[in-house]
């Protein structure tokens, strides 16, 4: 955002609570325009769910958010090349399909079926009073009852793969009617070989960011808003903006003093937070085929070890990740490493052979166990609608308390750009009240 008529915030005095792309891209706007910005988090570093690790000083991997979805004119692409970190594509054509014995499979017809009975399945959801889950309009469908134990499979399979691995949701909580309701941008996937972590650092650079800092209590003042944090600091600020992820507003973490908006709290309510987590796997070098991006295992069980991405091609290194989504990935967070780097690697040698190398290194990620997210991001239950959003954004408290992030966000809801177009709006409403 550049200073423009109407946009004016010298002399201002914002805390901003959360450092991620969100509140980075708030306090960059708001600094720019003269105000007084400090942000605390409560993390001990910046980025929020955009987290790279370097524990493989050769080889950062991001635990958290990964790509740019749809490069052309989206946001993060300027602000990429603002911050010159490279970027590689990925392609989901370049994939390798496997059946549960392991033997190499076309899955272009299975997923056009599947695609085709969901899309009957929604059709007939349409015609229902109120809104239901998306499993239960599957399963309510005369496509599905007609169906056999394979087509059954295969159906699951395309939903976990395109629908709840994209929004985070199980099938069971997922609202039929509104689960994709985003806009998307053009121009293909692109990630970051060296981290996402450079975008963040980029946005930071010159912030007033407070790290270990937790936020307790807000409450209104007469002409402000005052900050409790849990070691005792107590300050005023003339306007507050809050960047936390929807789970930690869902499990009341930061208490308000004053109660927010019916329609902002039922918002809150409402929405929910899906689960999205990575088993990254190192090795000593590629021992699959090192020209695809993708690989699909309809295993044994839904949604387990059944979507992995090479990082072979896109970013030269001789490494997997393996995702899983929703209920399967809460499930697996009880494992230990150890325990979810051998279950990756009898996946491996089912579709690769009982000679596939064992992974020499292994990070997992435990999004819904983490208490200053409790989830990967949100996604749209059952009985959300884009106007449910709409609540959960903008202002309380006469303006003084802004709401953003990237459920806050109606058409971006579960990206990094929505995060940063709303943390951007959120900092332009403050400079024109």
């Amino acid at each position: 955002m550049k200073p423009g008529a109407g946009l004016a915030a010298k002399g201002r005095k914002v805390i901003i609570i959360g450092a991620g792309l969100s509140g980075l891209a708030a306090a960059r706007d708001l600094t720019k325009l003269g105000a007084e910005v400090i942000l605390f988090e409560a993390r001990d570093r910046i980025g929020g769910r955009v987290w790279t690790s370097r524990l493989w000083p050769d080889l950062p991997m991001d635990l958290g958010a990964s790509w740019i979805h749809g490069a052309k004119g989206n946001p993060l692409t300027k602000l990429a090349d603002e911050a010159r970190a490279g970027r590689s594509g990925t392609d989901y054509e370049r994939s390798s399909w496997h059946d549960v014995d392991g033997a190499q499979i076309d899955n272009e017809q299975a997923s056009a079926k599947a695609e085709a009975l969901l899309r009957q399945a929604r059709q007939g959801a349409d015609g229902l009073q109120a809104d239901v889950s998306l499993e239960e309009a599957i399963k309510a469908s005369p496509e599905w009852k007609h169906a056999d134990a394979t087509m059954r499979r295969a159906v699951r399979q395309y939903v976990f793969s395109t629908i709840e691995a994209e929004y985070g949701g199980g099938w069971s909580e997922t609202s039929s009617w509104h689960f994709d309701a985003d806009e998307a941008f053009g121009g293909g996937e692109e990630l970051f070989p060296q981290g996402f972590d450079q975008l963040t650092r980029h946005l930071a650079r010159g912030l007033d960011i407070r790290l270990s800092r937790q936020v307790r209590n807000i409450a209104p003042e007469k002409n402000g808003v005052r900050v409790a944090l849990a070691d005792g600091t107590v300050l005023s600020a003339d306007h507050v903006i809050i960047t936390v992820p929807l789970g930690v507003l869902k499990a009341g973490s930061i208490a308000f003093a004053t109660p927010l908006s019916p329609a902002r709290q039922s918002a809150i309510e409402t929405l929910r937070m899906g689960a999205l987590n990575k088993c990254c796997l190192r090795f000593d070098k590629v021992v699959w085929p090192a020209d695809i991006d993708w690989i699909g295992w309809q295993g044994p069980r839904d949604g387990g070890w059944s979507q992995w991405l090479s990082l072979a091609r896109a970013a030269k290194a001789p490494a997997l990740i393996a995702f899983h989504a929703a209920d399967t990935a809460r499930g697996l967070e009880k494992l230990s490493d150890a325990d979810m780097a051998a279950g990756a690697h009898e996946a491996l040698k089912v579709m690769f052979g009982n000679q596939f190398a064992s992974p020499r290194a292994v990070q997992v990620t435990r999004w819904a166990r983490d208490p200053w997210s409790y989830g990967a991001y949100s996604f749209n239950a059952v009985g959300t609608t884009p106007a449910t959003r709409k609540a959960l954004s903008g202002a309380d408290w006469g303006g003084r308390l802004v709401f953003a992030g990237e459920a806050c966000s109606a058409e971006y809801f579960g990206t990094t750009h929505g995060a940063l177009l709303s943390g951007r709006a959120a900092a332009k409403q403050i400079a024109r009240s």
